[in-house]
């Protein structure tokens, strides 16, 4: 675990020896829940260190990606304005109903983040309507422009917010961050004005 710049952000970066899990994977007892144990097992001390843990995972549904959704409680959809990605997130969320049925019955969809948004473009504007259409308030408001600038910071070494923190990029990131912690906090209050109240003694 590696602390970064931005205080109250740690980071865990993958290596190459990742590559190497899935073979190993394979031959592991209860090999669908060794990220879930790590997380949220005895001894362990992740859900106490951080209030939220986001694991980004490949687009590819292999048994590190499998291990990803079975430990967490939900799923967030970055979603290219392009027509080959709305196929991507049909068969994604079939996956994730399988997920729940099995092995994780508290996942579901947190929301769909549009990304690589060009409004200039007719093909990008009718991606995002067809999405919104499709899978209406689970869509996020706030969109991730098309910007050089998040394009540029990871070869710096840098999150895009401390590359450029007022370029457009930045400020539809703080946005998105700001609509996340609001979608959390509004579910939160739900569920305790759902959940049975205790008599008074």
């Amino acid at each position: 675990m590696r602390s970064s710049q931005i205080p109250g952000l740690d980071v865990m970066p993958a290596s190459v020896q990742l590559a190497g899990a899935e073979i190993e994977l394979i031959d592991m007892e209860d090999r669908e829940h060794r990220l879930d144990q790590a997380l949220n097992g005895p001894g362990s001390e992740a859900r106490q260190r951080w209030t939220i843990i986001l694991i980004d995972c490949p687009p590819s549904l292999g048994l590190v990606t499998l291990n990803a959704l079975v430990s967490v409680d939900a799923v967030l959809v970055p979603l290219q304005a392009e027509f080959l990605a709305l196929e991507g997130i049909g068969a994604l969320g079939n996956t994730i109903e399988r997920v729940k049925k099995r092995l994780n019955p508290k996942l579901h969809i947190a929301g769909v983040v549009l990304t690589m948004v060009d409004r200039r473009m007719t093909l990008s504007q009718q991606v995002e309507a067809d999405v919104r259409r499709y899978y209406g308030e689970l869509v996020f408001g706030t969109t991730i422009p098309r910007n050089v600038r998040i394009a540029e910071a990871p070869s710096h070494g840098m999150p895009v917010l401390i590359y450029d923190n007022a370029c457009a990029g930045s400020q539809a990131y703080i946005l998105l961050a700001s609509e996340f912690i609001r979608r959390r906090r509004t579910i939160a209050e739900q569920a305790e004005q759902k959940a049975p109240h205790e008599p008074a003694s």
